[in-house]
């Protein structure tokens, strides 16, 4: 049997999960605004799915919207560490099977826990979908109980 695609992994972990995401094409950006102009959307609804490294060589993601970076203190208040980083580009890669720029929990070769910054609940959100060129959209509250994630104020204003 071949080798999913990025957004073929997306698009059944999502289906699996009984969630309703939206794939589209996309041109590339230069910017987090220019692809926000380019989608028809404002900054704030895209999320950034941020793979980020514990001490112990295990790994979280945290998404975070367009326009705010994370808080780091916030967030290793809330998972109960004191050191978390972000790691470089072939360890994320092999933390989630997907490149950066195209990182989502969704379809990630490890189910690594998920925390979202509480602003996006309530919102649609696009978001990377396993490979470059794509974007998904998807209803934020629906995303969170699908992968039963956290909810938390664990970002700043960029």
């Amino acid at each position: 049997m071949a080798e999913l695609t990025g957004a073929e992994r997306v698009q059944a972990d999502a289906a699996a999960r009984g969630l309703d995401v939206e794939i589209i094409e996309r041109p590339a950006a230069r910017s987090l605004e220019e692809a926000a102009e380019l989608m028809g959307i404002s900054p704030g609804d895209i999320v950034k799915s941020l793979v980020v490294k514990r001490s112990d060589d295990t790994y979280l993601f945290a998404l975070v919207p367009g326009g705010r970076k994370i808080s780091w203190s916030k967030l290793r208040a809330l998972v109960g560490v004191n050191k978390l980083q972000l790691p470089d580009a072939s360890l994320a890669l092999a933390a989630t099977g997907y490149e950066r720029g195209t990182i989502t929990p969704l379809g990630s070769t490890t189910p690594w826990p998920v925390f979202v910054d509480e602003s996006i609940a309530g919102r649609r959100v696009s978001m990377g979908a396993g490979e470059h060129g794509r974007s998904l959209f998807v209803d934020a509250d629906a995303l969170i109980s699908a992968l039963d994630a956290t909810v938390a104020d664990l970002s700043d204003p960029e």
